[in-house]
C-alpha cells in the first residue's frame, strides 16, 4: 500500500472539491476545464504540462530546504562595505517578521485600516530625520544604491528647473563611495543622458555644468572625511550635495545635515535587519524641506480624521506615477515597508542611550583592535573611522597568509589590493573575535600577541569636527518601550489598528494578496539564509546559488523564456530593467534611435513612468470599448514609428481583467516594425501552466514574486521583480562588480545594489513552487480564474461589470462600474471602500485603471465561505445606496458617507445619525462574531496635504485618538 503525503495543494487552494461543483453551477459551466477553454484564447493554451519538479509536502520540503542551507557556510564576515551583521531583537523577529500580521499587510492606501503600520513608518522617517539631522525623510526606498540614483535624478530636475535653458548635466561622484552604487549611480545616468564624472573629491574642479555631487560618509575604505568646504565648493557652483551614510555610525559623527548635506540616503540593514545575502532591507531618503515634493515614493504623514482625532496617511505625491504618468520624476511605487518597520523598531525599543551604546562599543573595538594592529607592526591608513580600519600589511605574501588564517578560522577579510587589508566590525563582534584577528595577523609575521589592552566604551577617538554633539531619538516614542513587556505590548497594538490577511481576504485588482503559507517563509528566518554576506565568496553560497539556479529553471519553464535575471527587486525595478535590456539590444545593433514605447491607456502607471526612466519616448495606444488594444490604432503608430520604434510594453491579461483574442496578432505587429515586446507580468497569475509570455509572443517580461509567487506584501513592500528575457536578450541582462560573470561585455551595468538583490525571500518562491508542483501551479491558475467569476456570477445582477471576454467570462480579477450611483444616490466609490471597512474587509483597488470603478481579484486561496461573505457584504452596500436612492435614508447623513464608524463613536453616549447604531457597525450577523473595529474615522486627505507634518507628532497627539 502506497501512503500519500498530504497535499500541499489542498493548504494553498481555497475551494474544496463540493464548493468547486457548487461555485461551477453559479457560474453557468459544466467543469473548470470548460471556464479556462472559454476564457483564455486557444490559439496561445499551452499545449503540456510544465516541466517542473514533483510536488512535495510541507515536510518533505522543509527537509529538502534544510539540506540546501546546510550548504551555505556562514562564516564571520567583516566586509563591509554597506552590509554588516546585526542582532535582531527577538521580540522584533517573532513579533514582526515572523508575524503575519505585520507581513500581510497591504500598502497602506486604506489608511483607516492601516494606523498601526503608518505610526510604525513614521517612527522610521522620524528616526532617520534625527539620525540625519535632516528635516525631512521618506517611507523608505529599495537598497542604497538606487536610493543614490533617485537622488541623483531629483537633484536632477531641481537644478535643471533653475537653469534658465542652460541645463547642467554632470554629477560627481566620489571614487570613494561604494562600488555598487557607482554601478547602479552608472546605470541609471546613462539612460537619462546624465554624465558621470568619478574622481578625487578633493581635486574636483565644479562648474555650472554640474549640477550635483555624491560621497560616501564613512567612505568605502571605512575613512571619516571632513566633507565641509567640499561641499561648499559644490553650493558655490550651484548644484546640490548628496551624502550616502551609516546611520549607527551617526550615533558618533557629526551628521551629514550639520555639514551642508542637501540630500542623505543610506541603508538602514543594521538597524536589526538580517543580512539576507543581499535584502530585503529598507534604504532611507532624507533632504531638506523645500524639497519636500520632490522626493521619490512613499512619504506618511500625519493628518486628522472626521472627528478631528491625530490619524496617520501616505501624503504628498506618494502614487505620482499613476497620476502623472510618463511626466512622473519617479517609477517608484513601493518601499521596503516591512523591513523599515523592523528598523524603526529596533530603535523604538534600543531608544538614544541603546543606540549610542551600541555605536561605542563597536567603535571601541575598532579602536582596540587598531591599536594592536600597530603595535605588531602594521600600518592602519584610516585616521579617523568609525568600525572600519584599512591595514597595510606592507608586504603581499603577509596579506595572502592573513586571507588565509582567516578563511581557516571562519572569517572574512577584504582583499583591498595585494597589500592592503579592510575589516569592518559590527554589532555582533565580540572580544573574543577580535582576539582571533589579532591572533592570526601575528602568526601572518611570526609575532608574539601581547596581553590586549581593551578601550573602554566611553573613549570615544574621534576629533572635532566629526564628533556629534547633537540630541537625536528625543521624542517619547523612542524613550518608553525598552524592556520587552512594553515593547511586546507596543508592537501588539500597532498590529491590532491593521486589517491584514489574518482578517480577511483582501481582494485587489492587481496585487494578488494570496495566501503566504508558513512553510514558504520559515526558511527566510534560518541564520543559514539570513546571516550570509552578500560579498562573501560564492563558494560559501553553494545553498544560495542552487536556489538561484534551480528557480531560473522553474521560471523559465513557467514563461517559456529563456533566461532570468534576479536583480529587479521590486515590480518597477523589473520594469526598468527590462526596458535598459531592451535598449541596449537595439544599441548593439546600431539602432540607438529606437527610442518610442508604445504603451496601451488601460496600462499600469508605472509603465510610462518606467519607459521615461529608460530615457524613452512614450506614445499612447488607444483601446476600444471593451478594454482591448484598438488594433488600428496600434498599426497606425507602428507605422509612423516604423524607424524608432523601441518597444510595447503590454500587461497580459489586460489591465481590464481580459484575456486579449488578438494578442499574438498585437506582438506580430511590433515585431513586424522592429520594436521589442514588454510584457507587464502583474497578471502572470491567470498565466501560470496555462499560457505564458513566449506563447504570446513577448520578448522580456518581469514577475511580481510578491504577487504571483507568493513573497508577502509586507504592508507596502519587500517585493521581488526578476525579469525573464528571450534568448536574443539574454546577453544584455544586468551584470554586477561582485558577481561571478560581472560586469562587461554586452551586460547592462548593476540595477540594484546586492548581485541578487533581495536574495532571502527568493526562497518563498521557490518553496511555492516545489510545494505545489506543476499541477499544483497550473491549478491554482484555475481557480483564481474560477474564483473571479464565481465573484462575477454572483454581483453582476447588483453592480455592473465594466468589461469581460466574448463569452462572458473574465480573467483573474474584473471591474466593478460603481459611477453610476453618483448621480443615483451621491455615493462615490471612495465611500463604498470606507463601509466595506464597517464589514471587516479591504477594499478592492480603487479607481484604477478606471475613475470610479473597483477592481476585484480574490485569488485562488480564498474558499468558497470566505468569497461568499464578501458577496454578502458587498450587496448588503448596494442595498444600503438603494435606500439612499429610494429616499429611505439621507444622501449625506448615512452609513456609506459617514463610514468608517469606529467603537468610540459607536460607543459615545450621544448618536446623532438618523441611522441606528446596529446598522452602521453590525449592519450583517456575522459581524457581531468577527468584528475588526477601525482605529480612525474617515480621514482629511487635503487637512494632511495643507499641513504636511512627517515626522512623529507630540505625544499628546497619540492620546487624542482614545478621547
Amino acid at each position: 500500500m502506497v501512503y500519500e503525503e498530504n497535499d500541499f495543494q489542498t493548504r494553498h487552494i481555497g475551494p474544496g472539491e463540493q464548493e468547486t461543483v457548487e461555485m461551477l453551477k453559479a457560474i453557468g459551466v459544466e467543469s473548470l476545464d470548460r471556464l479556462i477553454d472559454e476564457t483564455i484564447p486557444a490559439s496561445i493554451r499551452m499545449k503540456e504540462p510544465l516541466e517542473l519538479p514533483p510536488a512535495m509536502s510541507e515536510f518533505r520540503y522543509l527537509q529538502h530546504v534544510r539540506s540546501i542551507a546546510r550548504k551555505n557556510r556562514v562564516y564571520k564576515s567583516y566586509l563591509g562595505q554597506g552590509y554588516y551583521n546585526c542582532v535582531t531583537p527577538p521580540v522584533i523577529q517573532r513579533n514582526i517578521f515572523e508575524n503575519p500580521g505585520w507581513y500581510t499587510q497591504y500598502t497602506p492606501y486604506q489608511a483607516e485600516i492601516a494606523q498601526g503600520r503608518l505610526e510604525a513608518l513614521l517612527n522610521f522617517q522620524t528616526m532617520v530625520m534625527d539620525m540625519t539631522a535632516m528635516p525631512v525623510a521618506n517611507a523608505s526606498l529599495l537598497d542604497e544604491g538606487t536610493a543614490a540614483a533617485e537622488a541623483m535624478s531629483m537633484a536632477y530636475g531641481i537644478v535643471n528647473r533653475q537653469q534658465n535653458g542652460h541645463p547642467a548635466n554632470r554629477l560627481f561622484v566620489s571614487n570613494r563611495c561604494f562600488l555598487q552604487t557607482i554601478e547602479v549611480v552608472k546605470c541609471r545616468a546613462e539612460a537619462l543622458g546624465i554624465d558621470v564624472v568619478v574622481g578625487e573629491h578633493e581635486t574636483v574642479k565644479f562648474d555650472s555644468s554640474f549640477f550635483a555631487a555624491l560621497v560616501q560618509y564613512p567612505a568605502e575604505d571605512g575613512a571619516v572625511l571632513d566633507y565641509r568646504a567640499f561641499i561648499q565648493r559644490v553650493h558655490e557652483a550651484g548644484a546640490l550635495a548628496i551624502v550616502a551614510t551609516d546611520l549607527l555610525s551617526l550615533a558618533l559623527l557629526t551628521p551629514p545635515g550639520e555639514f551642508g548635506a542637501d540630500i542623505v540616503v543610506g541603508n538602514s540593514q543594521r538597524f536589526g535587519v538580517p543580512m539576507g545575502y543581499g535584502g530585503p532591507h529598507a534604504a532611507f531618503f532624507a533632504t531638506k524641506s523645500e524639497y519636500i515634493r520632490n522626493i521619490p515614493g512613499r512619504i506618511i504623514g500625519v493628518s486628522i480624521d472626521v472627528h478631528n482625532s491625530t490619524a496617520f496617511r501616505m501624503t504628498l505625491q506618494t502614487r505620482e506615477q499613476h497620476i502623472r504618468r510618463e511626466k512622473a520624476t519617479s517609477n517608484i511605487c513601493t518601499a521596503q515597508a516591512l523591513l523599515a518597520i523592523m528598523a524603526g523598531m529596533y530603535a523604538v525599543y534600543h531608544g538614544p542611550e541603546g543606540i549610542r551604546r551600541i555605536a561605542m562599543r563597536v567603535h571601541a573595538l575598532a579602536q582596540t583592535l587598531d591599536d594592536e594592529l600597530k603595535r605588531l607592526g602594521y600600518r592602519q591608513l584610516n585616521a579617523v573611522y568609525f568600525d572600519t580600519l584599512k591595514i597595510d600589511t606592507g608586504d603581499a605574501r603577509i596579506a595572502t597568509d592573513v586571507h588565509r588564517l582567516a578563511q581557516e578560522a571562519g572569517m572574512n577579510f577584504r582583499r583591498i589590493d595585494e597589500t592592503h587589508i579592510g575589516i569592518s566590525l559590527d554589532e555582533t563582534t565580540l572580544q573574543e573575535d577580535v582576539q582571533t584577528i589579532l591572533d592570526l595577523f601575528a602568526r601572518a609575521k611570526n609575532s608574539p600577541i601581547n596581553a590586549i589592552e581593551w578601550k573602554s566604551i566611553g573613549e570615544v577617538r574621534l576629533p572635532e569636527p566629526f564628533h556629534r554633539t547633537s540630541l537625536y531619538l528625543q521624542h517619547p516614542i523612542f524613550n518608553r518601550y525598552h524592556s520587552e513587556s512594553e515593547m511586546m505590548r507596543y508592537i501588539k497594538s500597532l498590529e491590532n489598528k491593521d486589517l491584514s490577511l489574518m482578517h480577511s481576504m483582501i481582494s485587489l485588482g492587481s496585487c494578488t494578496m494570496k495566501l503566504n503559507a508558513a512553510a514558504e517563509l520559515m526558511p527566510v528566518s534560518w541564520p543559514e539564509f539570513a546571516h550570509l554576506h552578500p560579498f562573501a565568496p560564492i563558494e560559501q553560497a553553494e545553498g544560495y546559488q542552487q536556489i538561484f539556479r534551480e528557480l531560473e529553471q522553474y521560471l523559465c519553464a513557467i514563461t517559456g523564456l529563456a533566461a532570468v535575471s534576479f536583480q529587479p527587486n521590486s515590480g518597477a525595478q523589473g520594469e526598468l530593467t527590462g526596458l535598459l535590456v531592451i535598449r541596449a539590444y537595439h544599441a548593439d545593433r546600431g539602432q540607438r534611435q529606437r527610442n518610442v514605447v508604445l504603451i496601451p491607456a488601460s496600462a499600469h502607471g508605472t509603465n510610462p513612468a518606467s519607459a521615461t526612466m529608460a530615457g524613452m519616448k512614450v506614445v499612447v495606444v488607444n483601446c476600444d470599448d471593451r478594454g482591448n488594444i484598438d488594433l488600428d490604432d496600434l498599426r497606425l503608430k507602428a507605422q509612423a514609428y516604423n524607424d524608432t520604434l523601441a518597444a510595447l510594453m503590454v500587461t497580459y491579461p489586460s489591465t481590464f481583467g481580459v484575456f486579449e483574442e488578438k494578442i499574438q496578432e498585437i506582438c506580430d505587429i511590433v515585431h513586424e516594425h522592429g520594436g521589442q515586446v514588454y510584457m507587464d507580468g502583474a497578471n502572470m497569475n491567470a498565466q501560470v501552466g496555462l499560457t505564458s509570455p513566449a506563447l504570446i509572443g513577448a520578448d522580456v517580461c518581469h514577475l511580481n514574486l510578491h504577487k504571483t509567487f507568493a513573497i508577502p506584501h509586507g504592508g507596502g513592500g519587500p517585493g521581488m521583480g526578476p525579469i525573464c528575457v528571450a534568448e536574443h536578450l539574454v546577453p544584455y541582462l544586468p551584470g554586477h562588480p561582485f558577481a561571478p560573470s560581472g560586469a562587461g561585455g554586452k551586460r547592462i551595468r548593476a540595477v540594484t545594489s546586492a548581485p541578487w538583490s533581495s536574495a532571502s525571500i527568493l526562497l518563498i518562491s521557490y518553496g511555492y513552487i516545489r510545494m505545489l508542483g506543476a499541477r499544483g501551479v497550473t491549478d491554482a491558475t484555475k481557480y483564481a480564474i474560477l474564483n473571479a467569476n464565481y465573484l462575477k456570477a454572483k454581483l453582476e445582477p447588483h453592480y455592473p461589470v465594466l468589461y469581460q471576454g466574448k463569452n462572458g467570462r473574465v480573467a483573474h480579477e474584473f471591474i466593478l462600474n460603481t459611477r453610476i450611483f453618483k448621480d443615483q444616490a451621491n455615493v462615490d466609490v471612495e465611500d463604498i471602500a470606507k463601509r466595506l471597512m464597517d464589514y471587516g474587509f479591504h477594499a478592492p483597488t480603487v479607481s484604477f485603471p478606471v475613475a470610479g470603478t473597483l477592481m476585484i481579484e480574490p485569488t485562488e486561496s480564498e474558499s468558497k465561505a470566505e468569497l461568499d461573505r464578501f458577496i454578502e457584504a458587498l450587496i448588503s452596500i448596494r442595498q444600503e445606496i438603494d435606500e439612499i436612492k429610494d429616499g429611505k435614508a439621507d444622501r449625506s447623513d448615512n452609513p456609506l458617507k459617514n463610514a468608517p464608524h469606529t467603537v468610540h463613536e459607536a460607543t459615545k453616549d450621544n448618536w446623532t445619525h438618523p441611522y441606528t447604531r446596529q446598522k452602521a457597525v453590525f449592519p450583517l450577523s456575522y459581524l457581531r462574531f468577527r468584528k475588526f473595529w477601525p482605529s480612525v474615522g474617515r480621514i482629511n486627505n487635503t487637512y494632511g496635504d495643507r499641513n504636511v507634518v512627517c515626522s512623529c507628532p507630540p505625544i499628546e497627539a497619540y492620546a487624542e485618538t482614545l478621547e
